[in-house]
């Protein structure tokens, strides 16, 4: 069975997340979305609320599994018997970023492969911490999340 971690903090998912993981289904057997644990990161929203949300848009993919994680990404992959970690890349300034990060986990664990996905064109300029921005300071961040979760979001 093929399976990919998509891993992030989804805070909040973006139709950016959700176009990668729905682009990415006919590659694998199962997707597992895992909702990391950044200790860098200060988040606006709990992870319990990223991951109800990362249900409810996903909910009628039975190839996708939501999942809390801490710790080292190949670890979790290795916990899960993921082969593959899943990123999405919408610029080159994304491509360093996410090469580097792939390069070490590939030293820390060789049987894991990272795949990237290029972002659909049109969605290429949304971020989470732009969406973040936006719902801090009352704006309209609907347009940007997945439908399944917009009315959490208009304004």
């Amino acid at each position: 069975m093929k399976t990919a971690l998509f891993p992030g903090s989804f805070d909040p998912i973006t139709k950016g997340h959700e176009d990668i993981i729905l682009r990415a289904l006919p590659l694998f057997d199962k997707i597992i979305v895992g909702v990391g644990t950044n200790t860098a990161k200060k988040y606006l929203f709990t992870s319990e609320q990223r991951t109800a949300w990362l249900k409810e848009t996903f909910s009628n993919q039975p190839k996708i599994e939501i999942m809390q994680y801490e710790g080292l990404t190949v670890n979790f992959c290795k916990k899960i018997n993921a082969q593959y970690i899943l990123r999405g890349l919408r610029n080159p300034i994304d491509y360093n970023y996410e090469s580097n990060i792939a390069l070490m986990n590939k030293m820390l664990d060789n049987q894991i492969e990272t795949i990237f996905l290029l972002t659909s064109p049109e969605l290429m300029a949304i971020n989470s911490t732009i969406v973040r921005d936006i719902i801090i300071n009352k704006g309209d961040a609907g347009k940007f999340v997945p439908e399944a979760i917009q009315k959490n979001f208009n304004t």
